[in-house]
C-alpha cells in the first residue's frame, strides 16, 4: 500500500497545500466557519507536518488562514460531541481515560508543527482565537496584518487552554501578559501583540502580510537546510522539555477537573447563541 502524498491537497478537508521554490504554504479553509478546528483539523494536521518534515525539498513554511480569519479556535458545535461522555454525571475512569487520550492526541497534532525541523512562519489576518494561538505559538515567526485580533479564549468557554498556548506562550511574551491573557481571555489588537512580542511586524492587509511571510520563508529557503534545522534544534532544546510538561499537566488536569456545570453551560449558550451564565460549579 503506497502512502498518499502529502502534497495531494485533495486528501485534506482542513487545508491547502502548495510546495514551490523549497517553502511549503499551507493555509486553513475549514470547512468550519472562520476556519475552526474540527474533527478533520485534528486529524489531518500530524500527517501534514510529517509529510512536510519528511520532504528534503520542502525548507521552510508559511501558516496561514483562508478568508478574512486565522482561525476561530476549536469548532465546539463539531466537537461537542467529544465532550459528552465526561460531562456525565457519573463519568468515571473509562470516560476520563478517553477524554485524557483525546487532548494528547490533539496536542500531538499542534506539537507536528513546532516539531517540524523546517521553520513555519505564521501569517494571521482576522481573527485568531483559542486554538488559533495555540497553532500560531507553535510557529516559530509570527506577523500579522493590522486588522488580526488575538485572544485566549478558553477560559471564557470554562475550558484550561490544553493545545500549548500555557506552555508556549509565557516563552514568548513572558508571564505577566500571558496571564492576563488566559485569565481574562480578553481580546487584543495587532499593535498590542507587537506590542508584547506575540508578534514580529504588522502590515497594512492581509495581502501583505501573506508577502511578508512569503519573504521571510524564501530567506530562510536559500540558507543551508542542515544548518536551519540546526539552528531551530539548539533554540529549542531549552525550552522542549518545559513544554512537554505543561502538556503533560494540563492533560490530566483537564482529563481530572474540566467536567463542570459552568463547561455544560459553556457549550450549551454556543448552541443557543446566547451568553453563558458561570456559577462556579
Amino acid at each position: 500500500m503506497t502512502t498518499p502524498d502529502y502534497r495531494d491537497s485533495n486528501q485534506y478537508q482542513a487545508f491547502d497545500v502548495q510546495v514551490a521554490d523549497h517553502v511549503a504554504e499551507v493555509t486553513l479553509i475549514g470547512p468550519g466557519k472562520g476556519n475552526a478546528m474540527g474533527p478533520d483539523f485534528w486529524s489531518e494536521l500530524i500527517p501534514l507536518f510529517e509529510g512536510i518534515d519528511a520532504d528534503k525539498d520542502v525548507r521552510a513554511v508559511v501558516l496561514t488562514g483562508s478568508g478574512k480569519n486565522f482561525s476561530f479556535g476549536l469548532d465546539l458545535p463539531a466537537m461537542g460531541g467529544d465532550f459528552a461522555p465526561i460531562l456525565a454525571e457519573d463519568a468515571k475512569a473509562a470516560p476520563r481515560t478517553d477524554f485524557h487520550d483525546m487532548v494528547k492526541r490533539m496536542q500531538r497534532g499542534v506539537n507536528a508543527v513546532a516539531d517540524c525541523r523546517k521553520p513555519v512562519v505564521a501569517a494571521i489576518s482576522g481573527w485568531c482565537i483559542g486554538g488559533g494561538v495555540d497553532l500560531i505559538t507553535a510557529a516559530d515567526i509570527r506577523v500579522a496584518s493590522t486588522d488580526a485580533k488575538f485572544s485566549v479564549r478558553e477560559v471564557r468557554v470554562a475550558i484550561v487552554a490544553d493545545m500549548g498556548s500555557l506552555a508556549r506562550l509565557p516563552l514568548i511574551i513572558g508571564d505577566g501578559h500571558t496571564r492576563e491573557l488566559a485569565l481574562t481571555g480578553k481580546d487584543i489588537d495587532a499593535a498590542r501583540a507587537e506590542k508584547i512580542g506575540l508578534i514580529s511586524d504588522v502590515y497594512d492587509d492581509q495581502d501583505a502580510v501573506l508577502a511578508a511571510a512569503r519573504r521571510t520563508a524564501a530567506e530562510i529557503a536559500v540558507n543551508p537546510p542542515l544548518v536551519v534545522q540546526g539552528v531551530k534544534d539548539v533554540l529549542d532544546h531549552s525550552r522542549s522539555g518545559a513544554v512537554a510538561d505543561s502538556l503533560r499537566y494540563v492533560a490530566a488536569w483537564n482529563a481530572a477537573f474540566l467536567p463542570s456545570k459552568d463547561l455544560t453551560e459553556a457549550i450549551t449558550s454556543v448552541f443557543e447563541k446566547r451568553p453563558p451564565k458561570f456559577t462556579g460549579e
